[in-house]
């Protein structure tokens, strides 16, 4: 009887490294985009785009985004505080999603697809950021390992 339960104990270890490896490479896919992304919201030209779409003080909102979305990126990608990483993602796709995709301002039907899919990919990763804002980061994070 010891020795069953033994083997149930390391097939749940077993089980348990790897979800958390797929934790791990949940977190790292989904925070890529924003670390990818967030250099070019410090160049002129994602400026000037910005503020061609109506963002106000772009000048000083689209590089400060840039910072949100660095920092919550690393938050999750880290699983350092990655519950606030995660409203830090909130925080940025909110206003990102609502104001540069306005799919149903745009009279080109291409384009028009274009910015709903966009607009569509926004949600969805905010969606992602709502639940790693309520589970937080998983195994194999810093969170996990400050808790122990």
């Amino acid at each position: 009887m010891a020795t069953n339960s033994i083997a149930i104990s390391k097939d749940v270890e077993a089980i348990s490294f790897w979800q958390g490896a797929v934790v791990v490479l949940g977190r790292f896919f989904f925070a890529l985009i924003f670390l990818f992304a967030a250099p070019n919201h410090f160049t002129r030209q994602t400026i000037a785009l910005s503020a061609s779409q109506g963002v106000p003080l772009a000048s000083i909102a689209v590089p400060l985004s840039g910072v949100v979305a660095i920092a919550g990126g690393l938050s999750i990608l880290l699983g350092y505080r990655a519950k606030l990483g995660a409203w830090l993602i909130v925080l940025f796709l909110i206003p990102v999603t609502l104001m540069l995709h306005k799919f149903w301002t745009v009279t080109d039907p291409m384009m028009a697809q274009i910015q709903m899919i966009l607009f569509m990919k926004n949600v969805s990763m905010l969606g992602g950021a709502l639940l790693i804002s309520h589970f937080g980061a998983g195994p194999f994070s810093l969170d996990a390992r400050r808790e122990h």
